[in-house]
């Protein structure tokens, strides 16, 4: 503990009353608060006028740094002081585990054991801002009376100070953060007596000492020689900004772990070319001392990595913790989710194999699985009741991870485990938790039995915010997703109508892209001795476009059953989408075929060209007159051409994602689809329409959809 007097503050003690509101009032409270409830870091934060926004004002006990990612947090954030300030109440998360299960994004950062307490600094008319204070891990898991009425007396008279600092016209500052004294930079000023130097001088091993912010303020001549720099080179300088080979944050990581849990913490590390050292931690509220020796051994195989109790196993870096998160934000599906921690997490964390679970109606349900020889010793969990006494159930109901080194303790807890299949050795059953819910369940196996100490478990409880944030996110993309593509499956013609003298083929392709459905339709309608074909491509790829692309396809076969001559067709549709009032504008081509009398009539809103195919071979592109496209002018008028079919012609009518691509001309993109189709035009339909849409320079990314609809007429 750090009293008052120890800070970096001048001013009264706990009780702050007499002080007036010029003094550094925040301060002072902080200071006091953490002294009455033993704290070992604290900060105020204050809220914004004219925003929903909290903002630091003073931080004590800890560099700024260790909290820099919230700084500024937005009042309706998933962080406990945010919640405070909201809810006007006292959020306690007491240790690692608790914080990663409910604030999983400050786990990421701080993976750490230590409790915290936020509390709203509130009147009964006005919030003004909030307070955090932290505690060790070691503490105990519950707050004691004597500490909420600290807090809440400490955040009260703060409250009643800054209303009235308000009132007066006076508001409150952000003031200079509070740190412990650093200790001083000489040696008889550190170690306070010249033999006492002397002693420390003669030690075997490396001893240093490391100030709040990770400066050096003494080393030993041991450490120097250990370190491979004179002790002049590392006063005042951070380890792993002066010594080129403790640059990795995996060491840096140790030291806030040390200062932030408040317990002994250690690592190995190589020495170029190949010397290994130990360093271990010891810290308190003032700094950390360092002890450096020389290592007895090092399995080589294992590097120079950070390593915790005795497992030898890495734990999870920042900086991999962080491309993991970056990795699982560009996960669209579930399965890409499921290859992701496959990829990327379960190698991270030593494991062998992983399930993915998920709930619907009550049941259990596999959503993937990786690394598990027989797929049948997981797939018998699909559709397992959620009431059956399994360890992945009980994980995704109640929202508590569960963790077992061994079979032994699994069959233990669950004896109906003893007849399974299964050939892994240890396990985590991590809940899925978003937005408060918990969303399936995530299973890391490992082949061999495996302990999980209390870091391990935060940093996998962290991951398990990750895992589920982007599995919700996918899940709700896979529903979207098949809503879209249902919706687009119900508004395209499920076959085309036989009619006589007329061969029909027809594709279409999404968009690789978005949400995958758009605006692109055809039709083919019956009609009296005659056929009525319609190609069109809807602005936009969503179900807007979607249901537009229906409510227009509707219409067209309305207006042809009644019929209406091709520019009457156009016309009316015109009208109509405009009369719908929609944004979103509309090309088209519209034709009605006469087989017996080989003729065609066309009519175009805006429509890339239809091509031709006659009988002796040539192709040509269909320079159709036509009008603007529909939904931009209700008085628009569309002409007609007339365009003679011979028997075996081939007409090819399609939208302009067939032909356009990034970085291509669309009039060489025409000149290749004629040439293509020169060369391939006499192949059965089916086979012809797969060949063109597989062909097209967008066959494998397309940022638009792709309507195709193919029409040979025949002899009668």
């Amino acid at each position: 503990m750090v009293g008052v007097s120890d800070w970096h503050a001048s001013g009264p003690g706990p009780d702050p009353a007499p002080a007036p509101v010029g003094r550094p009032l925040l301060s002072l409270t902080l200071a006091a608060l953490m002294d009455d409830v033993h704290a070992h870091s604290g900060a105020v934060y204050l809220l914004t006028p004219g925003e929903q926004v909290l903002e630091m004002a003073v931080m004590a006990g800890l560099p700024r740094a260790f909290a820099a990612p919230w700084e500024r947090v937005g009042l309706s954030a998933p962080v406990p002081v945010a919640e405070a300030a909201r809810d006007r109440r006292l959020v306690w998360i007491p240790g690692e585990e608790e914080m990663a299960r409910h604030y999983p994004r400050i786990s990421v950062v701080l993976p750490y054991p230590f409790a915290l307490a936020a509390m709203p600094v509130a009147t009964d008319w006005a919030t003004y801002g909030a307070i955090f204070v932290t505690w060790p891990g070691t503490r105990p898991t519950e707050l004691s009376d004597r500490e909420r009425d600290h807090l809440s007396a400490a955040c009260d008279r703060l409250a009643i100070r800054l209303e009235r600092a308000v009132e007066e016209g006076h508001p409150i500052r952000p003031e200079p953060d509070l740190l412990a004294p650093a200790s001083a930079a000489t040696v008889a000023g550190t170690l306070g007596t010249v033999e006492a130097a002397r002693m420390v001088a003669r030690l075997p091993y490396g001893l240093c000492a490391l100030d709040l912010r990770g400066r050096v303020t003494f080393a030993n001549a041991t450490a120097a020689e250990l370190l491979g720099l004179p002790v002049s080179g590392l006063l005042g300088t951070q380890l792993w900004a002066s010594v080129p080979w403790l640059n990795d944050p995996v060491y840096e990581d140790r030291y806030r772990a040390a200062l932030f849990g408040q317990q002994e913490t250690s690592f190995v590390a190589l020495r170029p070319p190949a010397d290994w050292l130990s360093f271990r931690l010891y810290p308190s509220t003032s700094g950390l001392t360092v002890r450096i020796t020389r290592a007895r051994a090092v399995a080589r195989a294992g590097g120079g990595g950070l390593q915790h109790g005795d497992t030898g196993t890495r734990l999870v870096t920042i900086s991999q913790v962080l491309s993991l998160a970056g990795a699982l934000t560009e996960a669209v599906g579930v399965q890409d989710v499921v290859q992701l921690v496959a990829d990327e997490i379960a190698p991270a964390v030593g494991s062998q194999a992983l399930v993915i679970l998920g709930s619907q109606a009550g049941r259990l349900h596999v959503l993937g699985h990786h690394g598990y020889p027989d797929p049948h010793v997981v797939e018998r969990f699909d559709g397992m009741p959620l009431t059956e006494q399994t360890p992945g159930a009980h994980a995704l109901i109640t929202g508590v991870p569960a963790f077992f080194e061994s079979r032994r303790q699994l069959e233990h807890l669950y004896p109906a485990r003893d007849a399974t299949p299964d050939p892994m050795a240890a396990w985590a059953y991590l809940p899925l938790i978003a937005s408060g819910r918990p969303v399936g369940t995530c299973v890391l196996a490992y082949a061999e039995p495996h302990p999980f100490p209390a870091d391990e478990r935060a940093v996998l409880t962290s991951l398990s915010g990750l895992i589920a944030q982007a599995l919700e996110r996918a899940r709700l993309y896979d529903a979207k997703h098949q809503l879209a593509h249902g919706l687009q499956a119900a508004l395209l013609p499920h076959s085309l109508p036989s009619l006589p003298g007329i061969e029909a083929a027809a594709r279409y392709l999404p968009a690789t892209r978005g949400m995958e459905i758009g605006g692109d339709f055809y039709d083919l309608v019956p009609t009296s001795g005659e056929a009525a074909a319609v190609i069109g491509d809807v602005q936009g790829h969503n179900v807007t476009a979607a249901g537009l692309m229906g409510q227009i396809r509707t219409a067209v076969r309305a207006y042809t059953t009644v019929g209406q001559l091709p520019g009457e067709v156009m016309r009316s549709t015109n009208r109509l989408l405009i009369d719908l009032g929609s944004e979103l504008f509309v090309s088209c081509i519209y034709l009605r075929l006469d087989p017996a009398h080989g003729k065609v009539v066309m009519a175009r809103a805006g429509h890339p060209p239809p091509l031709l195919k006659r009988p002796d071979g040539k192709v040509r592109v269909l320079d159709l007159a036509g009008g603007p496209l529909l939904g931009i002018d209700a008085a628009a008028t569309y002409p007609t051409t007339d365009v003679a079919l011979a028997p075996g012609s081939l007409l090819v009518l399609y939208t302009d994602g067939l032909i356009e691509s990034p970085g291509i001309d669309i009039e060489d993109a025409l000149a290749g689809l004629a040439e293509r189709l020169t060369e391939i035009g006499d192949r059965p339909l089916d086979e012809l329409a797969d060949s063109l849409v597989q062909h097209s320079g967008t066959a494998e990314e397309r940022v638009d959809d792709v309507a195709l609809l193919l029409l040979r007429t025949r002899d009668i």
